[in-house]
């Protein structure tokens, strides 16, 4: 599951999903953004802003929870995701524009699930060769035309105030790009 779909972090997300074989659950505040993640390839869309994450996920994974969830949202979502992940599953924290979560750690031993930060900044040796085979993989499925980031708004660089905050607000959808 993807949380955060409609952006452009989590539209990315749906197309490695899809193209590395998963069936992709996206989850989004709105109608919008839901139907850019369909049009992306999401096999399933979640509307979040209307409650009930986890009886929705539920539902779709024969009562089961998914097996990893990519939390790009942060905040009550995340929560709401650490009780609909399945036994064992990995709960990827992507970012937190929604707020920090505390979280109940019983939930984690509960679901026997791993929590797993993603963050790509200073990193020792050994993760950045990691990190530069992943690099190596996306680039084959960009070049294999099987993902293919969505630039939905460009701005000048005037404009990048407003580019900004569409982000900050989360009303941007898909990769918001600022011409220099």
């Amino acid at each position: 599951m993807v949380t955060g779909a409609g952006g452009g972090v989590g539209t990315t997300a749906i197309e490695i999903g899809k193209a590395m074989g998963a069936r992709v659950i996206a989850a989004a505040s709105n109608q919008e953004k839901l139907d850019i993640a369909k049009r992306l390839g999401a096999d399933e869309v979640i509307n979040y802003g209307d409650g009930e994450l986890k009886e929705k996920v539920k539902a779709l994974t024969d009562g089961l929870g998914a097996d990893v969830i990519y939390d790009a949202v942060g905040g009550d979502i995340f929560l709401q995701c650490m009780r609909c992940i399945n036994w064992d599953g990995r709960v990827l924290v992507i970012g937190f524009p929604a707020g920090i979560p505390k979280v109940p750690t019983n939930l984690a031993l509960l679901k026997g699930c791993s929590i797993v930060g993603v963050f790509g900044e200073v990193l020792p040796a050994e993760s950045q060769k990691k990190i530069q085979k992943n690099f190596q993989e996306l680039f084959a499925l960009h070049a294999e035309g099987k993902i293919k980031p969505e630039i939905t708004k460009s701005y000048t660089l005037d404009n990048a105030v407003e580019a900004i905050k569409s982000l900050e607000d989360r009303t941007a959808t898909g990769k918001v790009v600022i011409e220099i």
